[in-house]
């Protein structure tokens, strides 16, 4: 896979004019991800405080592959209902205001946020501010409130920066959560964090934050298909493939340690487990790009693994530190890592509904290599 370049201005202008009045939906069986269908319908006119959203591109990483996989455990199919038996996959992206009748929000306004899958998107605005909005529809009432906030675009950056944006920064900022939750529980008393599914880009932002704290060594645990890369990038102090995770120059079953599982396969759990499970002092478990691989209650050698779930904690810490303070520590720490990251990342484009398929079925499978990272658009 080449990067490919972005359409110019005019191409953008001319695909909002094409797709004004029509939606492309992009759908997956719930109880089986390979099966997708696509629909297409009429975009509605927004009624009174709705706004009509063109969702102009939006990141396709694993990330969406662990909405997916815990959609239903986890609730992240209730944000987009579907039909029974199909669900549409959140992703987060950028799009423009196509049709508004919320006050304050006009027409042609840029925006980031929470979105299925695709082309438009109708959101009930509410709690709007000069820098954000809510989508306040019934449905989503219930739902954590981080992922019903969209951000208002005052000063567009380049096609490129949204991109990085929209692949990074959600996965960074559960990297952050994840790092900051660990530093207030003194690491569990261990001085050690193995990183299973190394080689994710939120793997990657969690071990380049660890990576700067004092007395923590970071372990990454990979394939050995991407272990030149993970010890490539210079946040890991340590690079350890499954098949050597017992080997002798493997994981140390002496030292107290912490496991960060990005990967939730249960072979490799029951390994790590089985190896480290009397020093293990944590297992955590955040994502599912093995996601086929999962297994719930399954009985394992020392701490059981518990699921860590990023809108808990960002309402804890803003209640802690206030909006504006959380914001800006995340975006702190997001531009120290941002420096770094622009040296590994490529993106990738995939537009049009057969693109977006092809997409979505190789990072299903794993095929998608770890320094890339596709960029959806559902117009063609």
């Amino acid at each position: 896979m080449d990067p490919s370049s972005r359409h110019d201005d005019t191409d953008h202008s001319e695909s909002l004019h094409r797709n004004a009045n029509h939606c492309i939906q992009f759908e997956v069986r719930r109880d089986d991800l390979r099966t997708h269908r696509v629909e297409e319908a009429v975009v509605p006119e927004p009624g009174e405080g709705e706004v009509v959203l063109h969702l102009d591109h939006a990141a396709l990483t694993a990330n969406n592959i662990t909405y997916g996989a815990f959609g239903a455990v986890m609730g992240y199919w209730n944000f987009f209902p579907a039909d029974d038996g199909w669900g549409r996959v959140p992703v987060w992206g950028f799009a423009d205001v196509v049709a508004s009748r919320a006050e304050g929000i006009a027409d042609g306004e840029r925006v980031y946020g929470y979105f299925p899958m695709s082309s438009h998107l109708v959101v009930t605005a509410g709690r709007v501010t000069a820098t954000s909005f809510v989508d306040v529809a019934e449905h989503r009432a219930s739902l954590p409130p981080v992922y019903n906030q969209y951000q208002r675009i005052a000063d567009r950056a380049t096609a490129h920066d949204e991109q990085v944006h929209a692949v990074l920064r959600p996965l960074f900022t559960t990297s952050f959560l994840i790092d900051d939750w660990l530093a207030a529980q003194d690491v569990f008393g261990a001085r050690t964090v193995i990183i299973a599914s190394a080689s994710s880009k939120t793997g990657l932002a969690l071990a380049a934050l660890l990576h700067a704290r004092d007395g923590i060594e970071v372990v990454g645990l990979t394939s050995a298909r991407n272990a030149s890369f993970v010890g490539s990038v210079g946040y890991y102090d340590r690079v350890v493939v499954y098949d050597d995770i017992a080997a002798a120059d493997g994981l140390d079953p002496t030292v107290p340690s912490v496991l960060v599982d990005m990967g939730g396969d249960a072979a490799v759990l029951a390994a790590v487990h089985g190896h480290v499970g009397e020093s293990l002092r944590h297992s955590c478990q955040v994502g599912a790009t093995h996601w086929e691989d999962v297994r719930f209650g399954v009985q394992l050698p020392g701490p059981a693994p518990a699921m860590f779930f990023a809108p808990d904690h960002v309402q804890r810490r803003v209640a802690d530190w206030g909006g504006t303070g959380f914001d800006e520590r995340v975006g702190a720490s997001w531009d120290v890592f941002l420096a770094s990251a622009g040296g590994w990342l490529d993106i990738v484009e995939a537009r049009g509904a057969d693109a977006v398929a092809a997409a979505f079925a190789d990072v299903l499978a794993g095929r998608v290599p770890a320094h890339q990272a596709y960029v959806i658009s559902l117009d063609a």
